[in-house]
C-alpha cells in the first residue's frame, strides 16, 4: 500500500490544483477606511525589511514541483510602486506547481490578525485571464506546520489594483496535512503569513507590493455558532440533545447579541408520527462568555413496526455571528430488522441487509477514501462511503492513541447518518506495529523476523499490533506482505520474510497474531484486526528494469514466471494464508507475464488470478482491497479501469481522493450492464460478512480499555526479543562477541544512534525519515544501558587511542517503495562516511561491524579487516535487544533469510539457483552459545539417524534440534571460507529443513561439510 503525498516535496510546496480555487474575488480599489477602522498593519512593504530567507527565519522563499518551477523574484525599484520605492517582481514558467511564501520567523509568536476584516495587497495586473491562489497559514508551530486557507483571484485587469480578501473568503485546504495545532476553524490569533500560487501552463511576470491587513472585524468572523456534534443518533423513543455554543477568536466576551432561531424541518422522518418537531430561538446576550451553550431537545416517538434510521435535521438561523458549517441531523436508529441482530449467523444478516440496499448504497460500501480527502466527514453519509484509511504519515494531530480514536470515533459518527447505519471499516499499515503512531512499539520490519526462524515469536509480534492498533479505533490492517522477495535491488524487499516461499509460509503465525482464531470468531475482541495478505501475486519477483512508474526499477515491474514458478514460489503463501482465515487481500500493483502469449497483465486487471485462483481454487471468503489508486494504472479511460478490476474480483477499491468518481462509475457501469448485479452483490456481500464479524454493527466505536497498553514496556518486551533474534551472526573471528561489559568500547557509525534509521520506512511517515522520530531506545543507547563502557563517536573522529573492542553501526537510510529501489537514486554501497567510519576503528581494534539496512550491503572488500560481521536488519524501536545479543545476555541464533551476495552483478541470486556463489548463503548465522558440536563426520552421521527417525515418527522438535546442530558443526568448520561447493548444499538445506525434509537436510548439510 501506498502512503500519502507520494510527490510531497515540501508541507507549504504542496499548493494547489484548479480543484481548490474557490471562484472570482471581488477587487475593489483601494477606499478610504471608516472611521471606526483601525490602521492598516503592513504584512509586507518589500522595501527590504523581509530578506530572501526560510525557516526559521523570517523571510520570502520560493518552492515548486521540480527544479524549474520555482519563480524568480527581486525588490525591484518601480518608480510606479503604489508604496514605497520598491516592488516584488518575478518571472515564472511553471509545468507543475510553483510559488513562493512570506512566513513568520519560527521562533517567534503566531502574528495575530484578528482586530481585522481581511488582507489586501496591490497586483501589477497582466489581463492574462488566469487564476492566482492566495493562502494564509493559521495555527500550528510555525509556517510550516499550520493549516492552509485559499481563495484566489483572477487577473483580468491591466495595471496595479488594490485587491481586498476579508477573511470570511478563505476556505480550509483539505488536501493538506499540516502538523499541530490543527481545529479548521481559522483563528486569525496564531497567524504565520502567506502564499501565493502562481498559474501554470505558460511563462508570465508579475508584480506585487503592500501587503497589509485592513478594516475592523466583524462580529461574524470573530463568532461562530456550533453544535458539539453533526449528527445525534438516538433510539426510537428517546430524546436527542443538542448543545448549541457561542465562540470568539481569543474567547472573548462577545459584544454584540447573538441569537439562533432553531427549528426541525425536512429529512427523512415524519413530524408528529417519528418525531415531535421543536421550534424557537436562543439568544447569547452581549457580553456572554466564549463557550457558553445552551440545549434543543428533540423528542423521538415510538412505533412498533422495524425500519431503517431516519433523519431529523435542525435547521439553525444564527444572527450576529457564523452559522454552523452544516446543518445538525438527529438519526433515529434503525431498529427491528433481522440485520441488526446479533444472534443471527453472519450470512443471514448478510443477505438481509444486503436485500435492502440501493445501487448507490453498495456503490459506497465498495469505495475507501482516505481521511484527508473528506474534511469534516459530511461525504461518508452523501456517499455512503463503506471505508476510510490513513495513508503512510496520515495522523490526527496530536499523534496519539486518544486522538486516534477520536478522529475514528467522528468518522463512524457519520456513518449513523445513513440509512441502515452500516459502519466504516477503518484501515491502516501497521507493517511493523502501529508504526503511523508516535509512541508506539515498533517492531523489527519482516525481514528481520524472517531472521529469527521464530514463528511463536511471528505471532507474538502480531499479536502485539493488532492490540495497540484495535486500541486506537482501527480494526483493520493492511498487513502482513506475503510477498517472497527474490532481487534485494527491490525497495520493499525488507517488507518480505525472505526468499524462500518456504520461510514465508513459516512465518504466516502472524495471522492468528493479528485476527486470532482461523475461524474468526476472536475479530469482535478488542485486541485483534482483521489482516490483510499483500501483494496478490508476484511482486517480489518484478524483473530489475520493468518498472514503468516514475523513476522507479524494480517496484510495480513485471514478474514473468513459469505457471510452475508461480505456484511454487509466489502462490503458496497466499494459499497459507487463506487456509489461515486471512480476512482481506490485496492486489500488486505489479504485471503477471506467464508466457501465454497475453504479456504483462497488471494484477488489478486479472480476473483467472483474483476469481479464479484466489476465491474459486483457493476458496478465500473475504474480501479484495485494492492499492492506492492502483486501478489507474490499468489501459483504457477510467470506466474501463472501473469495470476491468471490479470484474476481475476486486471488491472495495481504495480511491483516496476519486472516491466521487469511483462510485458515480460504477454506478453507471452498473446500470449500463457493464458489471452485473450478481458481482455487485458478490462483493458488497464480503465486506458486510467481516464487518459483522469484527463487531462493528454492535460496537462501531472505539474500546480505548486496552490503549494503556501501547508502548508498553510488556509489548516492548516483545519487540527487544524479536530485534535480539533477528540478529545474525555473519562473521566473528576470535570471538569478538560476545562483548564483556569490562571492556572499554569505542561505538562509531551513521546508525549507532538514530532510532529513525533504526526503525526504516513505514515509520510515522511512508518513507520513514532519521532522527528522532519516535520514542524507542538506539542500539548505543541499549549498549549504555546494558552496562557496558561505551562512547560514542558518529564519524570515528574522536580518538580511538585506549578502547578494547570497536562497534561499527552502519548502513542505510529510511526509504519505502520505489523510491528506495537500487538505480533510483540507491545502491548495496555503505557510503562513504561508513566506510570511513569502518576503515578508521578497524584498523585501531579488534572490531564488530552491524549493517541496520533492509537488505544485505556489499561489504566483500572489507571482510578481511572486521573480526566481526552483524545482519542487524531494522531492528525497530527497541535497540535493546540488540545490546542483548552484543553483550550475550542472548545468544546470537538469528539466520540470513536472503541470500548475501557479493556483488550486485550477481543479483538475483536465491537459494536454489543453479549457480550460487555467494557471500554469505540463505540460511547462514553463527551462534554464541557455548554448546555448538563437534566430531565432524561421525557427528553428521549420527544427526543423520537422528533427523531420519524423528521424520519417520513426526517428531518434528526433535528433527529440528537435529538439523540446527549439524548446520552449526558445519558452519564452525566452513568460517568465511564459504565457496560456491559449500553455500549450495548449505542454503538448500535450509530449504529443506522448512518442508520437513529432515534427513535430506542434514545429507545436505554433510555435502556442504566435506566440500568445506
Amino acid at each position: 500500500m501506498t502512503g500519502l503525498d507520494r510527490n510531497s516535496v515540501r508541507r507549504t510546496a504542496v499548493l494547489a490544483g484548479a480543484a481548490l480555487i474557490v471562484g472570482l474575488l471581488p477587487l475593489a480599489s483601494a477606499g478610504t477606511a471608516a472611521a471606526a477602522d483601525p490602521d492598516p498593519v503592513p504584512v509586507d512593504r518589500f522595501e527590504g525589511e523581509v530578506p530572501f530567507a526560510s525557516q526559521p527565519a523570517e523571510g520570502l522563499f520560493t518552492w515548486g514541483g521540480d527544479a524549474d518551477d520555482p519563480p524568480e523574484l527581486t525588490l525591484a525599484e518601480r518608480s510606479d510602486a503604489p508604496e514605497g520605492a520598491k516592488v516584488l517582481a518575478g518571472d515564472y514558467d511553471i509545468s507543475g506547481y510553483g510559488g513562493f511564501t512570506h512566513d513568520y520567523a519560527a521562533d517567534q509568536p503566531g502574528h495575530d490578525w484578528s482586530a481585522h476584516k481581511g488582507i489586501r495587497f496591490w497586483w501589477d495586473g497582466q489581463d492574462n485571464g488566469k487564476k492566482t491562489a492566495f493562502e494564509i497559514k493559521d495555527g500550528g508551530a510555525n509556517g510550516e506546520a499550520s493549516e492552509l486557507w485559499t481563495t484566489s483571484f483572477t487577473d483580468d485587469f491591466s495595471g496595479w489594483k488594490q485587491i481586498e480578501i476579508p477573511f470570511g473568503d478563505f476556505t480550509y485546504r483539505t488536501d493538506y496535512q499540516p502538523v499541530g495545532g490543527i481545529d479548521q476553524v481559522l483563528g486569525l490569533t496564531q497567524m504565520w503569513g502567506y502564499a501565493v500560487t502562481l498559474p501554470v501552463g505558460a511563462p508570465g511576470r508579475f508584480a506585487m507590493d503592500d501587503v497589509e491587513l485592513y478594516g475592523k472585524a466583524d462580529q461574524s468572523l470573530r463568532a461562530s455558532v456550533t453544535t458539539d456534534a453533526a449528527v445525534y443518533p438516538v433510539k426510537e423513543g428517546g430524546t436527542a440533545s443538542v448543545k448549541v455554543s457561542v465562540a470568539t477568536t481569543g474567547s472573548a466576551p462577545i459584544d454584540e447579541p447573538v441569537t439562533v432561531a432553531y427549528e426541525s424541518a425536512g429529512g427523512t422522518a415524519e413530524s408528529g408520527k417519528d418525531y415531535t418537531p421543536v421550534k424557537g430561538e436562543i439568544t447569547f446576550p452581549a457580553g456572554t462568555e466564549s463557550g457558553a451553550s445552551r440545549t434543543v431537545r428533540v423528542p423521538t416517538l415510538r412505533d412498533r413496526t422495524g425500519e431503517a434510521a431516519e433523519t431529523v435535521p435542525l435547521k439553525l438561523t444564527v444572527t450576529g455571528a457564523k452559522a454552523p458549517a452544516e446543518t445538525p441531523q438527529v438519526v433515529i436508529d434503525a431498529h427491528g430488522l433481522p440485520y441488526l441482530d446479533a444472534k443471527l449467523p453472519v450470512k443471514k444478516r448478510v443477505a438481509d441487509l444486503l436485500s435492502r440496499m440501493s445501487l448507490a448504497e453498495k456503490a459506497g460500501q465498495m469505495t475507501q477514501a482516505e481521511r484527508g480527502a473528506i474534511g469534516a466527514g459530511g461525504d461518508i453519509a452523501a456517499y455512503d462511503l463503506g471505508s476510510l484509511l490513513s495513508g503512510g504519515g496520515s495522523t490526527p494531530t496530536p499523534n496519539t492513541p486518544a486522538a486516534w480514536a477520536k478522529m475514528i470515533d467522528g468518522y463512524q459518527l457519520r456513518a449513523q447518518a445513513t440509512r441502515f447505519q452500516i459502519p466504516l471499516i477503518y484501515g491502516v499499515d501497521a507493517v511493523h506495529g502501529h508504526n503511523n503512531l508516535a509512541g508506539a512499539t515498533v517492531m523489527p520490519h519482516n525481514i528481520g523476523i524472517g531472521a529469527t526462524r521464530d514463528p511463536a515469536l511471528a505471532e507474538r509480534t502480531g499479536a502485539v499490533t493488532a492490540a495497540e492498533v484495535r486500541a486506537t479505533g482501527v480494526p483493520w490492517d493492511f498487513a502482513p506482505c506475503l510477498c517472497v522477495t527474490r532481487d534485494e535491488r527491490w525497495g520493499r524487499s525488507y517488507e518480505s520474510f525472505g526468499e524462500d516461499p518456504a520461510l514465508v509460509e513459516s512465518m504466516e503465525t502472524v495471522v492468528q497474531g493479528l485476527q486470532g482464531d482461523r475461524s474468526g470468531r476472536d475479530l469482535k475482541d478488542d485486541d485483534r484486526v482483521l489482516a490483510t495478505a499483500k501483494h496478490f501475486v508476484g511482486d517480489g519477483g518484478t524483473a530489475y528494469g520493468s518498472s514503468t512508474t516514475g523513476s522507479y526499477t524494480v517496484d510495480q515491474g513485471v514478474t514473468k514466471v513459469s505457471r510452475q514458478e508461480l505456484e511454487a514460489v509466489h502462490l503458496a503463501p497466499f494459499q497459507e494464508a487463506v487456509d489461515r482465515g486471512v480476512g482481506t487481500v490485496m492486489p500488486s500493483y505489479s504485471s503477471l507475464d506467464l508466457g501465454d502469449g497475453q504479456g504483462p497483465v497488471k494484477m488489478h486487471a486479472r480476473a483467472d488470478m483474483i476469481n479464479g485462483v484466489l476465491k474459486d481454487r483457493m476458496g478465500f471468503d473475504g474480501f479484495v482491497i485494492s492499492d492506492w489508486n492502483a486501478i489507474d494504472q490499468l489501459p483504457g479511460d477510467y470506466a474501463a479501469h472501473v469495470r476491468t478490476s471490479v470484474n476481475a474480483g476486486v471488491d472495495m477499491m481504495m480511491v483516496p481522493y476519486g472516491y466521487k468518481e469511483f462510485s458515480a462509475t460504477l454506478i453507471d457501469e452498473a446500470k449500463a450492464g457493464r458489471v452485473t448485479d450478481r458481482r455487485i452483490d458478490d462483493a458488497v456481500a464480503r465486506i458486510l460478512a467481516q464487518k459483522f464479524r469484527l463487531g462493528l454493527f454492535e460496537k462501531p466505536y472505539a474500546d480505548t480499555s486496552g490503549a494503556s497498553a501501547i508502548g508498553s514496556t510488556a509489548h516492548r518486551a516483545v519487540a527487544r526479543q524479536a530485534a535480539a533474534e533477528s540478529q545474525v551472526l555473519l562473521k566473528n573471528a576470535g570471538s569478538v562477541l560476545p562483548l564483556k561489559k569490562s571492556q572499554k568500547v569505542y561505538v562509531a557509525g551513521s546508525n549507532a544512534d538514530d532510532i529513525g534509521n533504526q526503525t526504516g520506512g513505514w515509520t510515522i511517515t511512508w518513507q520513514g525519515s532519521s532522527g528522532n522520530i519516535t520514542p524507542g531506545t538506539t542500539i548505543f543507547q541499549g549498549m549504555r544501558k546494558a552496562g557496558g563502557d561505551v562512547t560514542y563517536s558518529k564519524d570515528a573522529s574522536a580518538s580511538t587511542a585506549g578502547y578494547d573492542v570497536g562497534v561499527v553501526v552502519v548502513g542505510e537510510t529510511p526509504y519505502a517503495e520505489g523510491v528506495g529501489d537500487v538505480g533510483n537514486g540507491n545502491d548495496l554501497e555503505l557510503t562513504a562516511a561508513d566506510k570511513a567510519a569502518v576503515d578508521t576503528v578497524c584498523a585501531a581494534m579488534k572490531c564488530a561491524v552491524l549493517i541496520v539496512s533492509g537488505r544485505p550491503q556489499l561489504i566483500g572488500d572489507r571482510l578481511g579487516d572486521v573480526d566481526a560481521l552483524v545482519a542487524s536488519w531494522l531492528p525497530g524501536t527497541e535497540g535493546d535487544g540488540v545490546a542483548d545479543v552484543l553483550y550475550g545476555r542472548r545468544a546470537f541464533t538469528g539466520q540470513l533469510p536472503v541470500t548475501w551476495p557479493k556483488s550486485e552483478s550477481q543479483l538475483p541470486i536465491n537459494v536454489g539457483d543453479t549457480s550460487y556463489d555467494p557471500q554469505f548463503p540463505y540460511g547462514w548465522g553463527l551462534t554464541t552459545l557455548t554448546n555448538v558440536p563437534g566430531g565432524g563426520t561421525a557427528s553428521l552421521r549420527a544427526l543423520a539417524l537422528v533427523a531420519a527417525a524423528a521424520e519417520r515418527a513426526g517428531a518434528g522438535t526433535v528433527a529440528r534440534t537435529a538439523v540446527t546442530k549439524a548446520r552449526l558443526l558445519v558452519q564452525q568448520k566452513i568460517g568465511t571460507a564459504v565457496t560456491a561447493a559449500s553455500a549450495k548444499p548449505f542454503a538448500d538445506a535450509d530449504h529443506l529443513l522448512l518442508t520437513g525434509h529432515y534427513a535430506d537436510a542434514v545429507a545436505k548439510l554433510t555435502q556442504a561439510y566435506r566440500a568445506g
